[in-house]
């Protein structure tokens, strides 16, 4: 039986990672807003009622599912590092890290991305989208359980920097589960981006254009120029005004689960999407049903999966506008069968398998192993997903953290540190270099079967993303799960892959598996070799799982939404 109740509806509907951000995305819709302006007033929010995990001034990658053509656009909401970086110097300076503070701060993307999807798609002004965002920066919130949890682990960090520990630590301390919390700063920041579009006129596109300059050539723009400058980074005027995020047609793949063909289609190579797809790619065709859902058999086929999935991710995924990345083999049906050969059904690798190899390229290959280190909830990025009344879809996973850089003062943003997920290593394909965007975690998803169904959705969590997403889909696909039910079955972690956040960590053999989970598969698992380490039934640890999903002919729909966090779905 689900602990929450799966939503529907015939007219629209919205799952997000707080229920905040599903209301102020389901107030545009029933406002006559689309799927856009939806998603985008969410995204708003969550950089308010999440700050410790998303930064309005973050990473906000997207994909946005036009009903009328069919297409899927993505959005490359990731900047890139500042033109000026010397990376010889950088590693000599930090070694094989990317330390806290300034030195991993990239070009802020997320104002960018929600410009430019209203521009392109949307129909409402950014005040409009951004007003339940002002008001909770402005008036407070209630302080929520997730939140509390990660400002007490990260409050000495925090103290590391005055202006930072003044807003998330009010008082000298993290707040309490229900107390109030305000954010006076980024609502004074929310509100001048609002009043710039309006001293703008009428015109919806130049008012856009306006919020955009007035982030990237404006008084913001000074002020992280200013702050760069004093505490030793490296962005510059230059790099902000420069920056556009890319927008182009989303990368699927097809495939057959559950008896049927279903395309899933991720952002490209720039964000670990094409893991997801490469791990579908291996498991297409494959009788998941006869396993058995979540027996030790079926968990250990999709444990070997993901780390045969995060090698190839080490070995060849990098911004492609900076690296040669094969997409199309590792995606290809020929090479993913025999990546699968590769899975021993009865014995566990025990870490992280080498790369496949692919003609004309040469792999990233690291010693396997990695530094040891406990796995631990990533401190970053939520989620919504929304498909309107027209079919018209959008997913995003807005992310970054405040805790690891100092706020830019007056304004309360945590400028992005995504740096953190690029690698100090020469000839890594996510290797820093300047220009060059970090390769995210983050990493929006949407399924469909042609005229039958779709879906868009999509996890936080880092590197238990692709993992998350993945026992989602098939649960639903395959086994026939709800999405409500989908999303809280239980969920086997590995941990053999180096973590995608510095210093970069791995813990070979190593898989976690929820306490609801039988002790007698566990067991089975721990005799193939996996080293098992039992959760509570429930935990965050697993990632959080939102999904909207729309039927093509009646235009029923259904979303699910995980309550491992203070996520929520909302529609009618």
């Amino acid at each position: 039986m689900s602990v929450q109740q799966m939503r529907r509806g015939n007219r629209f509907m919205v799952s997000a990672g707080h229920d905040l951000a599903a209301l102020a995305a389901y107030e545009i819709l029933e406002a006559g807003g689309n799927a856009v302006d939806a998603g985008v007033a969410a995204v708003l929010t969550l950089g308010v009622v999440q700050s410790d995990q998303v930064s309005i001034a973050g990473v906000a990658p997207m994909l946005v599912h036009l009903g009328a053509s069919g297409v899927t656009w993505s959005v490359a909401g990731v900047g890139g590092w500042p033109r000026g970086l010397d990376v010889d110097r950088y590693i000599a300076a930090h070694g094989d890290t990317v330390p806290l503070g300034i030195a991993r701060t990239v070009v802020p993307a997320a104002p960018d991305a929600c410009v430019q999807a209203l521009e392109r798609w949307g129909t409402l002004r950014f005040g409009d989208v951004a007003a339940r965002a002002l008001r909770h920066a402005r008036d407070g919130f209630p302080m929520h359980a997730l939140m509390a949890e990660y400002l007490e682990r990260y409050a000495d960090t925090y103290r590391l920097w005055p202006d930072s520990a003044a807003i998330w630590l009010p008082g000298g301390r993290p707040p309490r589960v229900g107390e109030r919390f305000v954010q006076s700063d980024l609502a004074a920041t929310i509100g001048h981006l609002c009043d710039e579009e309006a001293a703008a006129g009428a015109d919806r596109m130049r008012g856009l254009a306006a919020v955009r300059r007035a982030f990237y050539q404006g008084d913001i723009a000074a002020a992280i120029v200013r702050q760069h400058r004093e505490l030793g980074g490296l962005l510059t005027a230059a790099d902000l005004s420069a920056h556009r995020a890319q927008v182009l047609p989303a990368v699927g793949r097809r495939l057959h689960l559950g008896g049927r063909a279903v395309e899933v289609r991720t952002c490209g190579a720039w964000c670990q999407g094409p893991t997801l797809l490469a791990c579908l790619a291996m498991l297409d065709g494959v009788d998941l049903a006869a396993l058995g859902h979540n027996s030790a058999e079926y968990l250990h086929l999709l444990a070997e999966v993901v780390k045969l999935g995060f090698a190839d991710r080490e070995a060849y995924l990098g911004d492609p506008d900076h690296v040669r990345v094969p997409l199309d083999t590792l995606l290809d049906p020929a090479y993913a069968a025999a990546r699968r050969a590769g899975v021993d059904p009865s014995r566990a690798s025990p870490g992280l398998p080498p790369p496949g190899v692919i003609d004309g390229f040469t792999p990233w290959v690291g010693d396997g192993t990695g530094h040891r280190a406990p796995p631990t909830p990533s401190p970053d990025t939520s989620v919504v997903a929304v498909i309107d009344a027209d079919g018209n879809a959008f997913c995003c996973n807005p992310s970054d953290p405040s805790w690891d850089v100092p706020v830019l003062p007056g304004t309360g943003l945590a400028v992005s540190s995504r740096g953190s997920q690029s690698r100090t290593l020469r000839g890594h394909p996510s290797c820093l270099a300047p220009g060059k965007r970090p390769r995210l975690t983050p990493n929006p998803c949407l399924a469909l079967v042609d005229g039958e169904w779709l879906m868009p959705f999509g996890t936080p969590g880092g590197d238990t993303q692709v993992q998350a997403n993945l026992q989602f889909l098939l649960n639903h696909v395959v086994f026939g799960m709800d999405l409500q039910s989908a999303v809280e079955a239980p969920r086997l972690i590995t941990h053999s892959q180096p973590d995608s956040f510095a210093p970069h960590a791995a813990d070979p053999g190593k898989v976690t598996v929820e306490g609801r989970v039988p002790h007698a598969v566990t067991d089975r698992l721990a005799a193939r070799g996996h080293r098992v380490e039992r959760l509570p039934d429930w935990t965050h640890r697993v990632a959080g799982v939102c999904a909207v999903r729309r039927e093509t002919a009646s235009g029923a729909l259904a979303a699910g939404a995980d309550p491992r966090r203070p996520s929520r779905a909302m529609g009618w």
